[in-house]
């Protein structure tokens, strides 16, 4: 007997089978939405079949094509991976600008399904408006940059593919391993065409995220060498939120005496008030956990990449064993780590099964202790300190976390690039899972304000607060509009600094004078200072939106703007200059061998005796 089929066009298809789909812990449908912005290239064929089901898949406008990929990407990373959205666009320009949204998501292995148009598979109108004509290669288009971007990318040239990408798209985009952005370029004449589907492929599915588990030698060569540690480290990474093992590795560091430091994606993983967190790890670490981890003998790193950043370019506990538990293989291989390839949670609980009776030394669990809490008072000390002249980021953040009424444990941080990410990492405390949410793998400027609507629609029920500085603020805001149509209030906090003041210092640091960074320094001969009103761009975008001027201001329009309901935008002036000494370590920035500068050949000079000491240790 002949199975039954339904009749539909390509596009009806996959906007179809999405809605079919259901997340197995929340019940919750997968995808939480489809973000559109219509062209010629998706609004017949795909605008017409979300318009179909929009009931089931709402479809949701944006004002920029990288922002909507940026708040999808921050809709999964604020549900740690188990639930997502689709992004579609139309082909040229509209496609090229998921560009940077793709790389983003494939850094920090998030998942994201990209739905570009595409030119006609036909080639009758060859070229179609906004098509490339590569001379060479005829099947060519600008879709093909994704390829290197995407986990998984497929070109569904017959409407008959979907039948078998579709289910290898939704495999790589929840695979704890392999997660990242998926593309399926298609073409709009293949949108449009109608092809006789098996009813069975539309079926109700639920999707289960795997979690292997450890492999026993790998485990047990890995228990015995924390076993003989006397001054063993865990460094927690964001793969400990994605497997929702905070409270699991929470309860191994308080059992068996092991002290935690948190990278940019860990942060919120552990509470801040666990008696053995000693803080943020690495450059923007804090002068507890970098003093600790200099003195381990062995480091346990969970679900983390190894970043430069959370290393200090390697220079960070080098000296110790390494321990990588990690779901990526490739991850786990890092830097001749002893490798257990499993999931943080299922791994970390067949640790503490094996590590039963077992502790590290007394005085080191001591020691991790007053360290944490001597840290923790420097934190207070530095946040609630006055600002001599104009405040800077320590203030602000220490303003945002006193303005409400309870605690900050219900409340989300937002930040992507800049001073603020090394601010914020050593500075911000938060009890919640996922109450710290950075886009550090990629650093990418401009993803704040989308990535903050994107965590806002995963939290309704939270406060969102989005940290960005004016630099990023230029780059993209056009979704303080959307914020406000979609009803998803949000608080934004702008410092303007006048400029990129960390790469400013970054700058000087390596010898040169400041060029290009900060606005005063940008003004031609002929050109003139303009200053920028960032409260009226907002409230044109209808924020709630004013400019204080100080610190204490900040704090009661805060708290006010807790009691709106309307997206609400505060600009402090902030100095450009000030950061917080405590902490940090070394990172590898190459400074040029010869110069006419003076201060550049000095800074070379560091660099390389800094380097030779690192590799005496």
């Amino acid at each position: 007997m002949a199975e039954k089929t339904i009749r539909l066009t390509m596009a009806q298809a996959l906007v179809k089978y999405l809605t079919g789909l259901t997340e197995h812990d929340s019940g919750l449908p997968l995808f939480g939405g489809c973000w559109a912005i219509f062209g010629h290239g998706n609004v017949a064929g795909l605008g017409e079949a979300l318009y179909q089901y929009r009931e089931q898949l709402p479809t949701l406008r944006a004002h920029n094509e990288q922002a909507m990929a940026h708040s999808a990407i921050a809709y999964a990373k604020a549900h740690f991976r188990r639930r997502m959205m689709a992004v579609t666009t139309s082909i040229g320009p509209g496609a090229t600008n998921l560009l940077t949204a793709a790389a983003l998501a494939n850094v920090n292995r998030l998942p994201v399904l990209l739905l570009p148009g595409d030119t006609f598979t036909s080639r009758a109108p060859d070229p179609v408006l906004q098509q490339l004509e590569h001379f060479s290669q005829g099947d060519v288009s600008v879709n093909d940059a994704f390829r290197p971007l995407s986990r998984y990318f497929d070109r569904i040239d017959h409407p008959a593919q979907l039948l078998d990408a579709l289910p290898k798209a939704i495999a790589v985009l929840t695979d704890p391993a392999q997660c990242g952005p998926v593309t399926l370029a298609l073409p709009q004449d293949v949108q449009a065409q109608a092809f006789d589907y098996p009813e069975s492929f539309f079926a109700p599915k639920t999707i289960r995220i795997r979690r292997p588990a450890a492999d026993a030698l790998e485990l047990a060569q890995a228990v015995e060498l924390l076993k003989q540690a006397k001054r063993p480290l865990i460094v927690a990474g964001g793969g400990v939120l994605y497997s929702q093992a905070g409270q699991a590795l929470s309860e191994l560091a308080q059992t068996n005496g092991i002290p935690v430091v948190e990278t940019q994606g860990g942060k919120s993983a552990v509470p801040w008030n666990h008696p053995l967190n000693l803080g943020s790890i690495g450059v923007t670490g804090s002068p507890a956990a970098n003093e600790l981890a200099n003195e381990a003998d062995v480091v346990l790193a969970v679900g983390s990449r190894l970043q430069d950043f959370t290393t200090g370019s390697r220079s960070v506990f080098a000296q110790a064993r390494l321990i990588a538990l990690n779901v990526q293989m490739m991850d786990a291989h890092k830097w001749h780590a002893h490798s257990v390839v499993a999931d943080a949670l299922v791994g970390l609980n067949q640790m503490a099964a094996q590590l039963q009776g077992w502790q590290s030394d007394a005085a080191w669990r001591v020691r991790a202790e007053q360290a944490a809490q001597s840290w923790q008072a420097r934190i207070v000390a530095v946040t609630q300190s006055t600002p001599h002249g104009l405040p800077y980021d320590a203030h602000c953040i220490g303003a945002v976390q006193s303005s409400s009424a309870q605690s900050t444990q219900n409340d989300i941080v937002v930040c992507a690039a800049g001073t603020l990410p090394a601010e914020l990492h050593k500075l911000w405390r938060t009890e919640t899972a996922g109450g710290y949410h950075m886009e550090y793998g990629y650093s990418c400027m401009g993803y704040e304000i989308a990535g903050g609507l994107g965590v806002k629609m995963a939290h309704p029920e939270r406060e969102v607060i989005v940290m960005v500085g004016d630099g990023s603020y230029m780059m993209m805001n056009s979704e303080i509009a959307t914020s406000v149509m979609l009803g998803q209030k949000l608080i934004i906090v702008v410092q303007d600094n006048r400029g990129y003041g960390c790469i400013n210092r970054l700058q000087q640091s390596c010898g040169s004078p400041s060029f290009n960074n900060m606005l005063d320094t940008c003004v031609p001969a002929n050109g003139a200072d303009v200053p920028i009103d960032f409260a009226a761009h907002a409230a044109s975008m209808g924020a709630i939106a004013k400019h204080v001027h100080s610190v204490d201001e900040l704090k009661a329009e805060l708290i006010q703007a807790r009691a709106n309901t309307r997206t609400t935008v505060l600009v402090i002036d902030t100095n450009p200059n000030a950061t917080t000494a405590d902490g940090g370590s070394w990172w590898e920035v190459a400074v040029p061998e010869v110069s006419p500068r003076s201060e550049v050949n000095q800074a070379h000079a560091r660099y390389v005796s800094d380097k030779q000491n690192l590799q005496k240790r």
